[in-house]
């Protein structure tokens, strides 16, 4: 069990949303609502609650709309990186490395939308999961038999000991959620402008280097209007209102 906490972390928040349309036609899709709030919030708010103290949130389709709107929030203390070109999901997080302080950090979509499960927040359960003499990538993982709102994809297998192989057919028992924890060291002889994140995996599980933990809540693959409107209705009835 890992005693560190990532207190960096990076979100990603510069996609164009286009199978979001029309919600994104005049906003980005990180500040479509999820149960009242957008959903770049939600992922904020998990990473405050973990001791997250700084963040970084990159920016390129309706930039400013999203800046303006995290500018108002009290914490966490959130820095901006701007893509022009958009560098992708490699490209991006390099891009954004000077300002993770060196040390392992969180990444987590902008439109990431999960609960916890009933015991230790997922977040936390991933930092005392950490360990740095076996992992350079720990991935949180959903189980695609719990998925039942969204759209599943069993992007990869899981062995006993949790070492990941992507499943190439999509047939794997998990799907990735986007959130993870990766040491600096991952970007190391990458290219400078726009790759892929997905090359970056691929290479850390030939090196045996790629973990997953399994995901004791729910999370929602939110990818169209129809899915924003299945999440909201059942988060609704959850709720009681």
């Amino acid at each position: 069990m890992s005693h560190f906490k990532p207190d960096h972390a990076f979100v990603l928040a510069a996609g164009m949303g286009a199978r979001m349309r029309p919600l994104t036609n005049n906003r980005p899709k990180p500040m479509i609502e999820i149960a009242g709030k957008p959903m770049i919030d939600h992922a904020l708010d998990h990473l405050t609650a973990a001791g997250v103290k700084n963040v970084t949130v990159n920016l390129h389709y309706k930039g400013d709309i999203l800046e303006s709107h995290l500018k108002q929030r009290p914490a966490p203390v959130l820095t901006f990186s701007r893509e022009e070109p958009l560098l992708d999901t490699g490209g991006g997080l390099k891009k954004g490395l000077p300002t993770m302080g060196g040390n392992p950090f969180f990444v987590v979509s902008g439109d990431s939308i999960w609960e916890n499960g009933p015991g230790i927040p997922a977040l936390e359960r991933m930092a005392a999961a950490w360990d740095p003499e076996n992992m350079d990538i720990l991935l949180l993982l959903q189980p695609v038999e719990t998925m039942t709102l969204t759209t599943p994809v069993g992007d990869y297998h899981r062995d006993g000991q949790g070492r990941l192989t992507r499943a190439r057919d999509q047939n794997g028992a998990y799907m990735w959620t986007s959130i993870r924890i990766c040491k600096p060291s991952v970007f190391e002889n990458t290219p400078n402008g726009p790759f892929s994140f997905l090359d970056i995996l691929d290479r850390t599980q030939e090196q045996g280097r790629l973990y997953g933990l399994v995901h004791d809540g729910t999370w929602h693959h939110i990818s169209t209007p129809e899915d924003v409107e299945r999440v909201n209705a059942a988060l609704t009835r959850e709720n009681g209102a």
